[in-house]
């Protein structure tokens, strides 16, 4: 079905139609990202000047200077956007820590390791514990960014189907797990040092900020997997799989597929082990390398972890983490055969990534402008204000912000764009209210990730559309949207609840990262 489009066939449940349809209608009108920040630029610039024309200020609460808006549109402003232009797309942080992490990524997703991995931990769980196993491995299925999106769907309906259950009931619930996972892994995974990078590169601009580690939400993420897991479970049992004993069925006539054709075959369980012994011997070596005291990737003047060479140098860390054992994988099964073929995964996967480099070509000037005009600090410092004395400082404050950033996501997919609009704004707001970067970040992707399944303008909500009705040709996007609100409304409410217990007992975070400066 093309966006934006009415569907004869569609039969979307009964009182979402309507506002459905407007969500596709506005959403659609938006340009590309790219654009929006075209826009958005010379919506910075245009403030600039007005601002300086206004003589707009503020007073710096740490150090008691005065900030001024400089005006962009100047002959100063023109000189230095053109000499440092390439400079700020090149030294741009997220941008060579994705594609770094990502490249290891492509050679364990590409020789076929990370599919087979989570195709065996679904078809190898006892049946009592397979609804929550599917929404972890939808979680953690976004080691990759997207794979867990596009791999987990499909083995939920065959394992449904193994069950006695209608599989539309597995691809909602693999559907929903993936998308919401972006708040929830047990490992660190692509997005965790995408934001990261997107966020040092906005406190690297606050004195004193110091960077944001792909570990800063890391312990956070470990109890919201399995949040989600107990989340999810409740919903597909109390609502997706009644709903769905009514649907028809494409293939009701065939034999359902049999457990064994999902098994390994004999190079995929040689492939396993081979992998396997990798990741051990790998991570044998790097715990040599941090665990012992005077240890090389321990801090060398305190001994200490947090921080540590370690900690920053964790993305080529687990660069090698997935492209060693994805290697060796390839080698037992033959999709890596000669050693070239490591490198056509790696510019395979840099492919799949071509729009995000494009998009950080206009985000990494959004960024530097903004702060070139001061704008960014004017802002966090009379909007911190503002919130003090409004009151708003506290969980209601959490909770509006997590709402709009949860709307906003509805019409706009790219976590990484939607980011880097919120980060320079609100990390120097509350950072001036005495909330840490990493909390600022964490709330931000608990709003991004309730409501990805629910938007109908999401990157893959097509595909789960077409797999639907591979069983179902009647059913439409307001059937399926009714099936997935009940999963972004329950992973709100205990999202924000489990938010709020953490920051009443004030625990941490992630690594060396607490809610508090």
């Amino acid at each position: 079905m093309t966006k934006g489009k009415k569907d004869d066939t569609a039969a979307p449940a009964a009182g979402s139609k309507g506002f459905l349809a407007w969500i596709e209608r506005v959403g659609n009108k938006l340009p590309h990202p790219f654009w929006m920040f075209v826009w958005i630029i010379g919506i910075v610039i245009a403030v600039s000047f007005i601002s300086s024309l206004l003589g707009v200020q503020a007073t710096d609460p740490g150090t008691g200077k005065l900030i001024e808006a400089e005006n962009l549109l100047s002959g100063e402003g023109l000189r230095r956007f053109i000499q440092e232009m390439v400079t700020n797309f090149a030294h741009f942080a997220p941008l060579g820590l994705v594609l770094v992490m990502l490249m290891g990524v492509a050679v364990a997703e590409k020789s076929g390791l990370l599919a087979v991995v989570m195709r065996n931990l679904a078809f190898s769980v006892p049946k009592k514990i397979v609804l929550p196993v599917i929404f972890i491995i939808g979680a953690c299925g976004n080691i990759g960014s997207d794979a867990g999106v596009v791999i987990v769907p499909p083995i939920a309906a065959l394992i449904f189907m193994q069950m006695g259950l209608h599989p539309i009931a597995g691809l909602i619930a693999g559907y929903a797990g993936a998308t919401a996972g972006f708040t929830a892994n047990l490992v660190i995974a692509g997005t965790d040092v995408l934001l990261a990078g997107i966020s040092t590169e906005v406190t690297s601009k606050i004195p004193g900020a110091g960077e944001v580690s792909a570990t800063s939400n890391w312990f956070f993420m470990i109890v919201s997997t399995f949040l989600l897991a107990i989340a999810g479970t409740f919903v597909v049992n109390r609502y997706t799989i009644p709903r769905t004993k009514a649907f028809a069925t494409g293939n009701k006539n065939d034999k359902l597929p049999d457990a064994k054709e999902h098994s390994l075959s004999a190079s995929e369980k040689k492939g396993l082990k081979h992998a396997g012994w990798a990741a051990i011997a790998y991570i044998a070596l790097i715990a040599l390398l941090v665990i012992p005291p005077g240890a090389p990737l321990r801090d060398q003047t305190t001994g200490g972890l947090v921080p540590s060479p370690f900690l920053r140098g964790l993305v080529p860390l687990l660069f090698f983490l997935f492209a060693l054992p994805g290697y060796f994988y390839g080698r037992a099964t033959g999709s890596i055969k000669k050693a070239d073929d490591v490198i056509k995964h790696m510019g395979d996967g840099m492919k799949d990534l071509s729009g995000y480099i494009v998009l950080m070509l206009v985000v990494a000037q959004f960024i530097n402008l903004f702060s070139w005009s001061n704008l960014d600090k004017i802002l966090a410092i009379n909007g911190a204000h503002f919130l003090e004395s409004s009151g708003l400082t506290g969980p209601l404050m959490f909770t509006l912000f997590i709402i709009l950033v949860a709307f906003i996501n509805i019409f706009i997919g790219s976590g990484s764009a939607k980011w880097a609009m919120f980060a320079p704004v609100f990390i120097p707001m509350l950072y001036q209210l005495g909330y840490s970067p990493a909390f600022v970040q964490l709330m931000y992707r608990i709003g991004d990730s309730t409501t990805n399944a629910i938007s109908p303008l999401y990157v893959y909500f097509p595909l789960l559309l077409g797999w639907i009705r591979q069983y179902d040709k009647k059913i439409g996007i307001g059937t399926v949207m009714s099936m997935l609100i009940p999963y972004g409304i329950v992973l709100f409410v205990m999202w924000i609840i489990l938010l709020f217990i953490w920051f009443w007992l004030k625990l941490p975070i992630g690594v060396g990262e607490g809610i508090f400066l």
